[in-house]
């Protein structure tokens, strides 16, 4: 269950990151870079974490006209990332040929293929917000289930969102799509900023395939034992 746990690493120095991959690399099935940590120290830090064990979900939600995405995918993929993240509302040619690409590059190199993953409605917008403030007056699950079919279409491997519409995505883009979910925070955590938020045991068993988790591990004073912990909490819904 650990292989489905993501720490996301927001912060700001290699220092700070590299202490913390190290305490927690065989405790976590990988690492999310974002784009606090690699504006901070540019695109190395990706092989610096690998180099001491752990995958990377480069997280920098490219959101460009179709060329410049499918140009940067290609570069991200060289670097041999898990996992890299593009905004759905690109649309379609751009995650097309993002994900063309990608299968390109990789077969040339002989590399394994990274997961691409499409950002929907970020865990820090509710409803209200959703409406009033970005202009799209429907459910945010609709919206979220719509933007995950269009990636699906387009050869993307699954989508980020949050822990409260897995079970409609799941619904709609079959048991084998990637469901990436942030807003993940345990019942001894507080929430943040984050508003559509869940337990670990509760999203395991809606279906996520990958949870990311930041502040409860990574400001944790023994991040490996907040690590071990959330696994725990994971675990128990195999057995709920």
């Amino acid at each position: 269950m650990k292989e489905k746990l993501i720490v996301a690493l927001d912060v700001s120095t290699r220092k700070e990151a590299l202490q913390l991959a190290e305490k927690l690399w065989d405790s976590v099935g990988a690492f999310k870079i974002g784009m606090q940590l690699y504006n901070s120290e540019g695109p190395d830090i990706i092989k610096d974490i690998q180099e001491l064990g752990g995958k990377v979900f480069v997280d920098l939600k490219f959101h460009d006209i179709p060329n410049t995405v499918s140009q940067t995918s290609r570069v991200i993929t060289r670097r041999k990332a898990f996992m890299f993240s593009i905004h759905a509302s690109g649309g379609m040619e751009m995650m097309k040929k993002s994900a063309c690409a990608v299968r390109e590059v990789s077969q040339e190199l002989g590399i394994m293929k990274p997961l691409i993953i499409a950002i929907t409605v970020l865990t820090s917008i509710n409803q209200e917000v959703f409406e009033n403030e970005v202009g799209i007056e429907k459910p945010i699950e609709e919206q979220v289930v719509n933007w995950a079919r269009l990636a699906q279409e387009a050869g993307l491997d699954g989508v980020v969102a949050s822990p409260k519409e897995i079970k409609a995505i799941r619904n709609a883009c079959g048991p084998d799509f990637v469901i990436v979910t942030p807003g993940i925070r345990p019942l001894w955590a507080t929430s943040n900023d984050q508003k559509r938020v869940m337990t670990p045991k509760q999203a395991v068993k809606e279906g996520a395939t990958y949870l990311v988790v930041g502040r409860p591990i990574t400001a944790h004073p023994n991040p490996g034992e907040a690590a071990r912990k959330i696994v725990e909490e994971m675990e128990e819904a195999l057995y709920a």
